[in-house]
């Protein structure tokens, strides 16, 4: 209950719930498209730096097992996403696929908040997750698109990872974090002022702009909104835990399972629709994505990641 007070009257999730609050009201606040732009631009490469500094001398023995890992639990996340979509939701093959690809991926906002949670709980977690990250949104994408299609040529698959390894948020976490391992703390020193000591402000500015963009895709809720809701948000918690659990057995810190617990609960919004647009065209993409920003992003900012952190404290001591 204290770590979930705590996050509650953080900065990061009030200026979320703001956001929502400007929506509500209909109040004039926009952010422009690029201030929007060069906003998560600044946050995924400040993560990929920090990463990259933490990740120097890292074992390659147990980097190879965090991979194999995380490769295994993004295609049980989207196979199960698949099953329940089908069972609780009555959705047929291609909507369900479209599903598995969202829930099965992982959202970098989500990443960066838990990230902000469990440095702000003391709990700094392991520089490895940047690069599991991008990792672990390869299974969930290419499974998604197979089930949805009776056939998948190699083209296909051949896009979809290109998509993933050269998209924006790939290109700067992974960027990020070969140049933080190479600059090392002291280089990083000299960029540190304008990565890290203004991260928390621009966060701020990031989280109201989600929080009006979540206002928005919740209003597209119609009928059966409720099977959505719990779909939303206890399958996203199953994953959580089960990524806690998991995170714990591979040796990675109290902070580093309760990151790795919020990337498995998370579902993506922005990779995902890119290639579920691509690969199923007549799939309902909208809906994923009101379910994804409008319900399962606001249920771990404010409940989940409180509850991964304690869960894994538990495990841990």
């Amino acid at each position: 209950m204290e770590l979930l007070l705590t996050n509650l009257t953080s900065a990061v999730v009030l200026a979320f719930v703001l956001g929502i609050v400007a929506r509500a009201v209909r109040s004039d606040l926009v952010i422009p498209d690029q201030i929007q732009t060069y906003l998560s631009i600044f946050l995924l490469l400040a993560i990929g730096l920090k990463g990259g500094v933490a990740l120097r001398g890292q074992d390659p023995g147990s980097l190879a097992l965090l991979l194999v890992m995380t490769l295994a639990a993004g295609a049980f996340t989207a196979f199960s996403a698949y099953a329940v979509a089908r069972f609780l939701l009555g959705d047929i093959r291609r909507e369900a696929a479209a599903m598995a690809a969202h829930y099965g991926s992982v959202s970098a906002v989500t990443f960066i908040a838990a990230s902000q949670f469990a440095e702000r709980s003391g709990q700094t977690p392991d520089g490895v997750l940047v690069a599991l990250l991008v990792v672990l949104e390869v299974p969930a994408l290419l499974i998604g698109l197979a089930l949805g299609r009776s056939t998948q040529s190699d083209a296909a698959s051949h896009h979809t990872l290109k998509e993933v390894f050269t998209g924006k948020t790939a290109i700067l976490l992974l960027g990020g974090l070969a140049i933080g391992a190479i600059s090392g703390p002291d280089g990083i020193k000299k960029v540190d002022a304008m990565y890290f000591a203004l991260f928390q402000g621009v966060l701020m500015l990031f989280m109201l702009d989600m929080g009006m963009t979540a206002a928005g895709r919740l209003a597209e809720l119609r009928r059966g909104w409720w099977k959505l809701a719990v779909f939303s948000t206890a399958l996203p918690l199953a994953h959580g835990v089960l990524g806690v659990f998991i995170a714990d057995a591979c040796g990675l810190s109290i902070g580093g399972a309760t990151v790795f617990g919020a990337m498995l609960s998370s579902a993506s919004y922005i990779a995902a629709p890119a290639a579920v647009r691509a690969g199923l065209p007549e799939a309902d993409v909208g809906r994923c994505i009101t379910a994804a920003l409008g319900l399962t992003f606001p249920f771990n900012l404010a409940i989940g990641i409180p509850l991964y952190a304690s869960l894994a404290q538990r495990i841990a001591g």
